[in-house]
């Protein structure tokens, strides 16, 4: 398993995963921060952008926060990568 450092944008109107904060991965979602539906989100948000599913995709430090560390499958590590580079 590869970890990936995320920057989360709960409550976004243009949801989506790509681009760059500092060295994270900005994963914007629409749920806003209350009661882990942001952090539900962002798993979600993350598996389908790299596309494996939900249960390979676990957010393993920053569970309140907007920066996170989320840990992927080894083999996506390089989708990860592409998406930092995304606008």
């Amino acid at each position: 398993m590869a970890i990936v450092a995320v920057w989360a944008k709960p409550g976004s109107r243009r949801p989506g995963v790509g681009g760059r904060h500092g060295d994270a991965l900005v994963v914007a979602v629409a749920a806003r921060a209350v009661d882990g539906r942001a952090n539900v989100a962002v798993v979600a948000a993350q598996a389908e952008a790299l596309e494996v599913p939900k249960r390979d995709v676990r957010i393993v430090g920053g569970h309140t926060g907007r920066a996170k560390r989320v840990e992927v499958p080894d083999r996506v590590a390089g989708r990860a990568a592409q998406l930092l580079g995304s606008a």
